[in-house]
């Protein structure tokens, strides 16, 4: 499995990781982004993120760290080899203010093969992470990080896309509603046969009733 993060996952990892019958010894989970340079023992770090709400409130013992810090190219090799070395059943993901997937930030990288590369966050992406609360002004907000590619997310068996939020309807409307396109990363996601797409009335209050009839 391929994990998210970031405040849109509260809700849905709390209700996760206590559902009945998963088999978490089983699973083998992957995330799709770090910030460089960022301490893992810092609130911000998506290792601490997971290593909290999802890997010690169950029995996963076989996961897949970016390591922002030290050797940031050989973490990237070595993740990418990893991610490739069997199919990825399921990603659950979601869509950033400014419409990026994972971190790849407008205009996306729609055609790179590599599973994992190192990103330049762009402003309004380093905005979201001080709305959010994760720091406390841009100044602190690294400015790259290591992101899973769009082309290796789209490789999942099933794609489950959790989007709660007033803040992000704008992207959410682009994303679904307008063209397919680099400046809306997540737009990509139409293109995968077998994507769901979780909305609360918040977020999905700019579509159309048609869209709202098409998704979850």
């Amino acid at each position: 499995m391929i994990a998210a993060t970031g405040a849109s996952q509260f809700e849905f990892l709390d209700a996760l990781t206590a559902m009945p019958g998963i088999e978490w010894t089983r699973v083998e989970m992957f995330h799709l982004d770090e910030y460089i340079g960022l301490p893992a023992s810092l609130p911000a770090s998506f290792r601490k993120y997971l290593l909290e709400r999802l890997i010690h409130k169950t029995t996963i013992t076989k996961y897949h760290f970016l390591d922002g810090e030290g050797n940031v190219p050989e973490t990237v090799r070595k993740v990418s080899a990893e991610l490739t070395a069997a199919p990825i059943d399921i990603a659950f993901v979601g869509i950033g203010e400014n419409g990026h997937l994972a971190f790849n930030d407008p205009p996306a990288d729609f055609h790179t093969e590599e599973p994992c590369i190192i990103v330049d966050l762009d402003e309004p992406c380093r905005l979201q992470q001080v709305g959010e609360g994760w720091f406390a002004s841009l100044s602190e907000v690294p400015t790259r990080a290591i992101s899973m590619t769009v082309r290796q997310i789209l490789k999942a068996k099933e794609i489950l896309v959790v989007v709660p939020d007033a803040r992000k309807a704008q992207a959410v409307k682009s994303c679904l509603e307008g063209p397919i396109s680099p400046m809306a990363p997540a737009s990509i996601l139409r293109k995968h046969a077998n994507t769901t797409v979780f909305l609360d009335k918040l977020s999905s209050a700019l579509l159309s009733p048609q869209s709202k009839g098409s998704i979850a």
